[in-house]
């Protein structure tokens, strides 16, 4: 289709006519068919972020009865820092038809206490959520053997 004004002085411009798809590049199995606590989530960031060498966040997308139904591994960063945007977090999120999400990164120093860029991009999230109607459940931080800090039950969320 070529929809052009000849009595222009300024040549036309071609846009580009898109889709969006989500590819599914592999599946696991969880035990945990609803997550109602973030103890039921911590397995599920475990998996994917425990023995890390870089800091990673990862979406967790969720139907309206709090069901995981698809991870996105959002950011990969350094030893100590991941950048990440709330467009980043909610692309899968949208496109999943999710109703809520969690939110996952590790801090491979072990240590789990929240940065306060870790408490700012929350906040930050949690009113993009709002706007879009996709509600951000919690954000988990993995740190080594086990211990992880929930922003939800440390009342940063």
């Amino acid at each position: 289709m070529e929809v052009c004004n000849k009595t222009s002085p300024t040549p036309a411009k071609r846009i580009s006519i898109v889709s969006i798809k989500m590819i599914r590049e592999g599946s696991i199995l969880y035990n945990t068919r609803k997550i109602l606590s973030p103890s039921d989530a911590v397995n599920l960031g475990k998996y994917f972020l425990e023995d890390a060498d870089r800091e990673k966040l990862i979406a967790c997308c969720m139907d309206t009865k709090n069901q995981p139904i698809s991870i996105n591994i959002v950011s990969i960063g350094s030893l100590n820092s991941s950048i990440v945007h709330p467009r980043e977090v909610f692309k899968a999120a949208i496109l999943s038809n999710a109703a809520s999400i969690l939110i996952f990164h590790n801090h491979p120093s072990g240590n789990t206490e929240p940065s306060q860029e870790d408490i700012t991009i929350t906040k930050r999230l949690k009113e993009a959520g709002k706007l879009i109607g996709i509600e951000l459940l919690d954000h988990i931080i993995i740190g080594s053997k086990g211990k992880y800090c929930s922003l939800k039950e440390n009342g940063t969320l």
